[in-house]
C-alpha cells in the first residue's frame, strides 16, 4: 500500500481527478509583489474564456487582473513540447501565485493529456482549446508557443516555437518581477 501511494503522489495525485483542472489554479497573489511597469502603448492580450481538463470554466482576465500569466501552448504529441515540459513545470512550481502558468492545449485526446501532464509534473491549470480560437487569436499555428501577459492584460511577449525553461526565466523576470 506504500508502493501505492507513493507512486501516486509522484504522478500527480489521485487519478480520478484530471491533471490540470480547477486544483492548480493559485492561491492569494504574496504581500509586496514587485512587477515591471508595463512599456506604453503595450496592447492588450486577447481575453478568452475556456474551459481546464476538469469542466471548470476559466477567464483568463480573472487571473491577469491579479498577476502576470505565462501562456504555454501545447500538445501531448508535441516532442519538442516533452522534451521541455517537465523543466517548465518546475519553473511554474518555483513562481506560483507570482506568475500564473496555463497551458493551452488544441488537437488532443483527454486521456494522452492527462498522462502527458502527470508524466512532466505539470501541476498548472490547463484549458482545452477544442475548437483553436484560443490558439488562431494568439495567431498560435503550431504547439510549443509561449506568452507573457502583463498584471492588467498588457501583451509583452510571445515566441512561436517556445523556449526552455532557463530563457523563459531569464525573461519572466525581465519582462515582469521587478
Amino acid at each position: 500500500l506504500a508502493v501505492v501511494l507513493g507512486v501516486a503522489a509522484c504522478d500527480g495525485g489521485d487519478p480520478a481527478t484530471p491533471a490540470g483542472g480547477a486544483a492548480t489554479l493559485p492561491g492569494p497573489v504574496p504581500a509586496g509583489l514587485a512587477l515591471r511597469p508595463v512599456p506604453p502603448g503595450t496592447p492588450s492580450a486577447p481575453v478568452f474564456t475556456g474551459t481546464l481538463t476538469d469542466g471548470t470554466g476559466l477567464a483568463a482576465a480573472d487571473l491577469w487582473a491579479r498577476r502576470p500569466v505565462v501562456l504555454l501552448f501545447f500538445s501531448s504529441w508535441c516532442t519538442t513540447c516533452a522534451e521541455r515540459q517537465s523543466a517548465l513545470s518546475e519553473l511554474a512550481r518555483g513562481l506560483r501565485d507570482r506568475v500564473v502558468f496555463v497551458g493551452v492545449v488544441t488537437e488532443d485526446e483527454p486521456a494522452e493529456l492527462d498522462s502527458y501532464l502527470r508524466a512532466h509534473n505539470a501541476e498548472f491549470p490547463v484549458v482545452v482549446d477544442t475548437d483553436g480560437t484560443i490558439s488562431r487569436s494568439y495567431a498560435v499555428r503550431e504547439p510549443g508557443a509561449v506568452v507573457l501577459v502583463a498584471k492588467g492584460g498588457a501583451l509583452l511577449r510571445g515566441w512561436p516555437g517556445g523556449l526552455d525553461a532557463s530563457t523563459l526565466d531569464t525573461r519572466i523576470r525581465e519582462l515582469l518581477l521587478g
